[in-house]
């Protein structure tokens, strides 16, 4: 039964990971950059403070008593992360829900992988010595590891070779009933430097390491003998999207100012109420992910599983909503599956990678 609410709480968290873009499609007559923010402000700002009070007593304190190191180098972290995010939007954006996020979710699973790998390869760690990218090579996780990123490109190879046959194939019309700002090179560019950047998110959590330690031993006094606090990384959240979110919001002034579309939060011609709701909805579900992935891991116990999953039910669900907005609408039959066979092989390169990283170091 914990295995099975395992999955489900994963299915849930990649739902919401997944389908997070979906209500913005709904806000009409504001441009990219205001929607983005005001979701933004929810997904970084609010949401999550709400979410560690309601399970962190006292989640203010454990940063409060944090050191400037600490914090400074989770905040970095999701600076650095913030710009992957920012990416993400703009990726969506010009690919769309199905070409954009497989693109993306497979280059943050490969470089995820990847990058504290290199890093402590060249900055050694104390007890990371079986995690650089020089041990890898002379172990059967690691070289797992390092077949699944290979396949990870081939996929997202395959995936970039059915956007130029859609380009090629899909009459104009039709391109911008499903995505009005479709463009395969500039698309494919960002999708990339989002899905490196993207990778970051992981580096914070584990600069932010010592608040979630905090936060679960005074979790485990009042609660003896029941394991890890499942909320424990909350705290770290907070944190972290400080960073995603003094990224996003500097470069969606910019826009404003260079767009002279700052009246867009007040502009009465537009449906305001609605545009806030469905600004507001896709924030906070974006932020939900994380409070299922949690849960899902919890029930099942292992890391490289959990991932596997969420990694692989993102992708699935974006490629579900692609279907449903007709993105692929249009093309020949071998344009869909050249597609198909691209989601499937980043999928498989997934799992490889998973299965490398639970094999004993």
């Amino acid at each position: 039964m914990g295995i099975i609410l395992g999955v489900i709480f994963h299915f849930i968290g990649g739902f919401a990971s997944g389908s997070f873009y979906m209500p913005f499609k709904k806000v009409k007559g504001w441009s990219w950059e205001s929607f983005w923010i005001i979701g933004g402000l929810f997904s970084w700002l609010i949401v999550p403070p709400v979410a560690a009070y309601l399970t962190i007593p006292g989640f203010a304190d454990i940063i409060r008593n944090s050191s400037s190191q600490i914090l400074g180098a989770t905040f970095l972290m999701g600076l650095l992360w913030g710009i992957g995010g920012l990416m993400y939007g703009l990726g969506v954006r010009y690919l769309g829900m199905s070409l954009g996020n497989s693109v993306i979710l497979g280059f943050c699973s490969a470089f995820g992988s990847l990058i504290p790998a290199i890093y402590y390869n060249y900055f050694p760690t104390p007890g990371k010595e079986n995690l650089t990218i020089s041990f890898m090579f002379h172990n059967t996780g690691g070289q797992l590891v390092l077949l699944g990123v290979l396949v990870c490109i081939i996929g997202i190879a395959i995936c970039g070779r059915a956007g130029i046959m859609k380009e090629k194939s899909q009459p104009d019309a039709i391109k911008k009933e499903s995505i009005k700002e479709f463009s395969l090179v500039k698309g494919l560019i960002i999708a990339i430097i989002s899905g490196i950047l993207s990778a970051f998110f992981n580096f914070g959590i584990e600069a932010g390491k010592p608040m979630a330690e905090v936060a679960n031993h005074t979790w485990q006094l009042s609660h003896p003998d029941q394991g890890n606090f499942l909320f424990q990384n909350n705290v770290v959240f907070v944190v972290i999207l400080w960073g995603g979110l003094t990224t996003n919001f500097i470069w969606c002034m910019i826009l404003n100012a260079r767009n002279k579309s700052f009246g867009d939060y007040t502009n009465k011609k537009t449906p305001l109420k609605a545009n806030y709701l469905f600004s507001a909805l896709a924030g906070t579900t974006w932020f939900l992910q994380f409070f299922f992935y949690g849960m899902g891991e919890s029930k099942m116990g292992n890391g490289a599983s959990s991932w596997i999953l969420h990694m692989s039910f993102i992708i699935l669900v974006a490629n579900m909503w692609g279907i449903v907005l007709k993105e692929w609408k249009g093309v020949s039959s071998k344009t869909k599956t050249t597609i198909t066979i691209g989601i499937l092989t980043i999928i498989a390169s997934v799992f490889i990678v998973g299965y490398g990283n639970s094999l004993p170091k």
